[in-house]
C-alpha cells in the first residue's frame, strides 16, 4: 500500500477532527480526497505527511510508519499544499535548487531540476522570476518542486484552484501523466476536476468517511433519488393519475409540469408515458435528469454521520 491509515482519529481540545478513519491507495492511483469545509481534509493530509501527529490509529506511507520514523515516510511523499508557498523574488531555476539542497539531492540535483523543468513545462519561463509568473506557472513550480526527489506519493492540495481554462487543462493533463507511476491523493472543491483526472473518490464529512468507491460505482452508495424525470404536456395534468407509478416524490411545477423524484427511471417513464395515453394527453417534452457527482457529493456531505 502506498498510503494506509487505520483507525485514525485527530482530536483538538473538545473537537474531534477526524473520526476513527481508514483507507488505502496503491500505486497508479489517482484518488480524489472530497469534503467541505471543515470536514477534516486537510487535517488527515497534514497527518499523512507528519506535519501533525494523529491522537489515535496507524499512518504508514510505502510501508513506513509514519508516525514512528516520520522522517523517512516524508522522503516518500512530495507535497504541493493549497497555498503553494514560494519565493517570488527567486528566479525558478534558483528557487528548484534551493529545494534540491534541501532535499539533499547532491550530485544529481542539477540532473533532476532540469528534469523537473522540463516533465512540467517550465522551459520557456525557467529564467524567470516566480513573482512574474502566471498563477498555472506558479503550479507548475509547486509541483516541480514536490517531484524533485522523485517520491512516491503525491499530495496535492487544491492543485487547479483559481486556474483559468487553459491552465486547468495543462495542469490536469500534467496530474494524469505523474499519476501512472505514482500515487496521487488529489483534493479539490471542483466535482468536475474529480470526474476529469480520478478513477475513486473518497468523500470525507464532519470527520467520518461516508464514501469510498470507484468513480464509476460511486453513485450506488445513496438511492437514486436524485433520478428526476420531468413531464410537460399542453393539457392540465392530475396528481392523482400517477399516484401508484413508483416515484417517491412528485412536484407540481405548474399545471401541465410535473417533475418525479424515482429509484427506476426508466419504468417511471413507460408508467408516465402509459398514462400519457390513456388520458389522451399531447407532451411536450419528457426529460430525465441523471444523478452526477455533485449531486452525490451533497446528497453525502449533508447527511449528518452516525
Amino acid at each position: 500500500m502506498s498510503i494506509e491509515l487505520k483507525n485514525v482519529t485527530k482530536i483538538f481540545g473538545e473537537q474531534k477532527a477526524v473520526n476513527n478513519i481508514s483507507f488505502s491507495t496503491q500505486k497508479g492511483e489517482i484518488v480524489g480526497f472530497l469534503g467541505p469545509n471543515g470536514a477534516g481534509k486537510s487535517t488527515t493530509m497534514k497527518m499523512i505527511t507528519g506535519f501533525l501527529a494523529p491522537t489515535n490509529g496507524e499512518i504508514s506511507v510505502c510501508g513506513i510508519d509514519a508516525v514512528a520514523d516520520s522522517l523517512a515516510a516524508r522522503k516518500r511523499i512530495g507535497y504541493l499544499p493549497e497555498s503553494n508557498p514560494l519565493y517570488y523574488d527567486m528566479y525558478v531555476k534558483e528557487y528548484l535548487h534551493f529545494c534540491a539542497g534541501i532535499y539533499n539531492l547532491g550530485q544529481q540535483s542539477n540532473a533532476r531540476v532540469a528534469e523537473m523543468i522540463e516533465v512540467t513545462g517550465l522551459t520557456i519561463e525557467s529564467k524567470k522570476k516566480i513573482g512574474a509568473l502566471s498563477k498555472g506557472y506558479k503550479q507548475r513550480v509547486g509541483i516541480a518542486q514536490a517531484m524533485l526527489h522523485n517520491p512516491d506519493v503525491l499530495i496535492l492540495d487544491e492543485p487547479t484552484s483559481g486556474l483559468d481554462p487553459n491552465q486547468l487543462v495543462e495542469i490536469r493533463n500534467l496530474i494524469l501523466d505523474l499519476g501512472k507511476e505514482k500515487t496521487v491523493l488529489l483534493s479539490t472543491h471542483i466535482m468536475q476536476e474529480v470526474q476529469a483526472m480520478c478513477s475513486r473518490a473518497i468523500i470525507i464529512n464532519r470527520g467520518n468517511i461516508v464514501a469510498d468507491s470507484p468513480l464509476a460505482s460511486i453513485g450506488n452508495m445513496i438511492q437514486k433519488e436524485q433520478s428526476i424525470i420531468t413531464l410537460q404536456t399542453k393539457e392540465a395534468l392530475n396528481k392523482s393519475w400517477f399516484e401508484n407509478i413508483g416515484a417517491t416524490s412528485i412536484e407540481v411545477i405548474n399545471p401541465t409540469t410535473y417533475k418525479f423524484k424515482c429509484h427506476d427511471a426508466d419504468a417511471v417513464k413507460k408508467s408516465i408515458l402509459q398514462i400519457s395515453i390513456a388520458q389522451n394527453l399531447n407532451i411536450e417534452s419528457i426529460q430525465s435528469e441523471q444523478s452526477n457527482l455533485e449531486d452525490i457529493f451533497r446528497t453525502l456531505t449533508q447527511a449528518v454521520p452516525a
